[in-house]
Order: structure tokens, then sequence, then C-alpha cells
């Protein structure tokens, strides 16, 4: 679920800068910093969003800047209408008539002019929004090349749980043997010097102990959720919530094979495989 994109672009005076970052997440989480005045920028991106993610940590981040306008200058010609009557009274007065710099000094005989930018902001706002488009976009392939770099690493811990699972299954054929023996000893220590229990009760007791001991059916289970996380791959999507839910149950029937072991090399094994399936579990929070 990590990405990274960036979008840059300019018009009508303006520039922007448009960045998103992502992260592993449970659900789908967007925050975004946006400046004063966009916030219509915010409402596209929670509107368009949902609809290419489903899971992840969203950070949206927009920097607006606004080049310095060179403002257009006119003539107050109202107040300089004013000022020239005013001058011809004086000047028929006997004073000399004004001299233009003089008449342009006069505060508020020039005045710059004030443009709407209310069109121009607008258009900025379209163009920004065409910006999201590409950005999430480009936010999408590089989560599915991350993902597809990820799915390696899945498939190696997968073929490495098959091969333990394997290996369970061929020291799993010993262990009625490997029981039967272990009870044998143990009759014998305790007895000691008296009369071995008949083999018909020692048998009984050795197949009471082997049923429980039977790790067949969890081995069973775990090839069977193998195959489905190969499928589950193979489907692509948003498989995250499933695969992880999946996950939950490699570790339930290693832990179940682990508990019913009663020889050191499965008990070993069953160990290896938990770890396998912690490192499975670890890599599967960073996909979709």
């Amino acid at each position: 679920m990590t990405g990274f994109a960036r979008v840059d672009g300019h018009g009508d005076g303006y520039s922007w800068t448009f960045e998103a970052k992502s992260v592993n997440g449970r659900s789908l989480d967007l925050r975004c910093r946006l400046p004063s005045g966009f916030d219509s920028i915010e409402a596209a991106a929670r509107a368009d969003l949902p609809k290419r993610l489903a899971r992840g940590n969203v950070n949206l981040t927009l920097t607006v800047n606004r080049a310095q306008d060179v403002s257009q200058l006119r003539i107050n010609r109202v107040l300089l209408t004013q000022v020239l009557e005013l001058a011809r009274e004086i000047e028929g007065a006997g004073a000399a008539p004004p001299r233009l710099d003089s008449l342009l000094a006069i505060r508020g005989i020039i005045e710059p002019v004030e443009e709407d930018q209310t069109e121009a902001r607008e258009r900025v706002e379209a163009a920004i929004k065409i910006d999201l488009a590409k950005l999430i976009d480009q936010l999408v392939v590089n989560r599915i090349a991350e993902g597809n770099r990820i799915a390696e690493v899945l498939n190696g811990h997968l073929d490495e749980v098959a091969r333990l699972v394997d290996a369970a299954s061929a020291c799993a054929s010993t262990q009625p043997e490997a029981l039967r023996e272990k009870l044998r000893a143990q009759v014998t220590a305790i007895l000691g010097s008296f009369p071995a229990l008949p083999e018909e009760r020692l048998a009984q007791e050795a197949a009471i102990l082997i049923g429980k001991a039977d790790v067949r059916e969890e081995l069973d289970r775990l090839r069977a959720h193998i195959r489905a996380a190969r499928d589950l791959m193979a489907e692509g999507g948003a498989i995250g919530r499933r695969f992880d839910f999946l996950c939950q149950e490699f570790n339930r029937e290693a832990n179940t094979l682990c508990s019913k072991s009663a020889d050191v090399e499965l008990t070993r094994i069953g160990l290896s495989l938990k770890a396998s399936i912690e490192q499975l579990r670890e890599q599967v929070q960073n996909i979709e």
C-alpha cells in the first residue's frame, strides 16, 4: 500500500505542486493539507480516491503560489478634471499653469487597476482538479509496482510454508510408532519388576494417544490454505483483508500442530512453520 506521486502545474499567474504519499493502513484514511480557499479540491479528492483505492493512509499536499501581478495603471479623470478646474482659477489670479509632472504627482490622479480574479481562480481550480486525477493515476501505478514486488516475497514465504508442511507430513508418518514406543517405555518405568501390560491393552492406550496426536487433519488444512492463498494472489485486486484472515487460519493450524506433537523433530518443524507464517502475515499488511 506504499506509494508516492507528484504533479506540477501552472496557469493564469498561479503555479502549484500536488503530492500524494501512501502508507499501510487497515482501511482507507485520507488526510489533506491544502491552502485556504481550495476546499473544493479536498471534496473532489474524497469523492474520487475511494473509487481507486481500498486501503492505506493517504496524505495529499497541495502548494499553490501566485506570481506577483504587474498592475495596470489608469488616470482618475474625474479627479484630474477637478484639479484642472482649480488650476485654471488659480491661473486666472496670476499663478503659473501647473506642469504635467506636478499633476501626475498628485495622489489619486494615477491609480492601479484592480483586476477581477474570480474567473482566473475558477480556471486554476479546474486545472488542479485535472491534475488531481493525474496524481491518483500515478499513485495507483506506483502502488501496483510495489505490490508486484511484494508478490514475489509472498510467493517465497508460501513456498517455505509448503516445504515445512511436507517435512511435517514426512515426520508425522513416524509419529504413531514413536508414541507406541514412548508409551511402552513409560509403562515399563512405572511397573518396574511387575508384569508388563498385555499387548492388547498397550495397543488400546497407544491408539487413544495416536488419535489425539494425529496431525494429518491440520496438515491437510494447511495445504488447503496454501492453495487458497495462491488463488487470492492470482485473483488480484483488493485482497489484503481476506489474505490477513487467511494468515490467522494458517497460524491456528500451526499452533494446533505444535500442541499435538509428540516428536522433537515435528515440534521443531512446527515452530519454524509458525515463524514463516508470521513473516508471511507481516508482508500481507503491505498489500491492499
